[in-house]
This record gives C-alpha cells, sequence and structure tokens, in this order.
C-alpha cells in the first residue's frame, strides 16, 4: 500500500509539472522589459516569448505579435523551443507508460513484475523530460540575466526575468520529483531462501547404567 500511494503521489505531481510546462511554453512572458536605471517612466511594457512578443500598453491593452521566420531567429532561442517541444512530447509518453503501470489500473495485471517496470519506466521518461525542460528555462534565464548585466547593453533594451520562466522552473522540478516518486515507488523483492532441509532425528542409544 505504501508503494502505491508513492506511486500515485509521483504521478499527480508529474503530471501537474507537465501540464505547467504546456502553459509556460504557452506564455510569451519569458523575458519582461526593466525599469530599472533610468527606465522608470514608460508607457508600455514589452514582452518575448519562444513564439511571439507582446507588448502592453498603459490602457492595459496587450498586442502580440508572432515572429515572422524561424531561421532569423538566435540558434539560442531555437535551441530553447526545442527542448521545451520535447520537454511536452516526453510527458506525454511518460503519462501513457506510467498509467499502464500504476497500481489503480487494470492493465497487465497477470504479470506484476511487468506491470512495475512499465511504471518506474514511465518514471524515468518524466525525469528526462523535467530535466529538458529545466536545462531549457535555466539557459534561457543565464541570457536574460547575461545581457542584463552587461554594460553594453542599452538601458532601455534590458529585459528582466518573466512569470512564464518562473512557471517554467517550477513545472520542471514537480516532473522531476514526480518521476524520481514513480522509480522509487517498485517495491524491493524479498530475499528468497531456499527451504531447511528437515534431517531425522537420531534415536537415542539405549546405554547401559554402569555402578
Amino acid at each position: 500500500m505504501a508503494s502505491g500511494g508513492l506511486q500515485l503521489l509521483g504521478f499527480v505531481l508529474a503530471f501537474i509539472g507537465w501540464i505547467g510546462i504546456i502553459i509556460s511554453a504557452a506564455l510569451p512572458q519569458w523575458k519582461m522589459s526593466s525599469y530599472a536605471g533610468d527606465n522608470i517612466v514608460t508607457a508600455q511594457a514589452i514582452y518575448e516569448g519562444l513564439w511571439m512578443s507582446c507588448v502592453m500598453q498603459s490602457t492595459g491593452q496587450m498586442q502580440c505579435k508572432v515572429y515572422d521566420s524561424l531561421l532569423k531567429l538566435e540558434g539560442s532561442l531555437q535551441a530553447t523551443r526545442a527542448l521545451m517541444v520535447a520537454g511536452i512530447l516526453l510527458g506525454l509518453i511518460a503519462i501513457f507508460v506510467a498509467v499502464i503501470g500504476m497500481k489503480c489500473m487494470k492493465c497487465m495485471e497477470d504479470d506484476e513484475v511487468k506491470k512495475m517496470r512499465m511504471a518506474v519506466f514511465g518514471g524515468v521518461i518524466f525525469l528526462i523530460a523535467g530535466f529538458a525542460v529545466l536545462v531549457a528555462t535555466s539557459w534561457y534565464g543565464h541570457r536574460v540575466a547575461r545581457d542584463f548585466y552587461n554594460p553594453f547593453t542599452p538601458v532601455n533594451t534590458r529585459f528582466e526575468f518573466g512569470q512564464a520562466l518562473f512557471i517554467g522552473w517550477a513545472a520542471a522540478s514537480l516532473t522531476i520529483l514526480g518521476g524520481a516518486f514513480l522509480c522509487c515507488s517498485c517495491p524491493r523483492r524479498e530475499t528468497s531462501y531456499p527451504p531447511t532441509r528437515a534431517y531425522p532425528k537420531s534415536a537415542p542409544s539405549a546405554g547401559k547404567d554402569y555402578v
């Protein structure tokens, strides 16, 4: 029962993390215009994401524009896109694999060993997906921080971390944690020892009493 509860907890955490990965990849707020230094008073806020850039006016109206050409994008942005998409696809595969191995499901009930292996395999895929997203978000965040502290970057073109980046970090952590729980949910095999051999008891020898 304990391993079943750990398995269910791991699946729920990983699934929530996977949903967070999708939300993070879709949001345009991966980086937002900075208000540090002389750029304090501004009539608009600029957001940039993986797929589009948006401008929010002081009236609250937001206008977004999808990036025109894939070839014009920076190589690091294309790599971040690829890692996020890979994380989403791997998470989807991990969901199907882990569901088959869940103890609450009726699939593969006749073979408990294969069923447990499917759950562990799903956890491993969740781990790979989480690490892919963690690399993508950390790499993107490093670029944002590097450009922000670069003295040659104009003050009015500096960006800070956006909400989508924090969602991505949290989602990757949940996915990794859930995958680890799934991998640890496999119960240890009990060591089987061969049955002890019963030896016949030797009949007591009739001894003579000596005086």
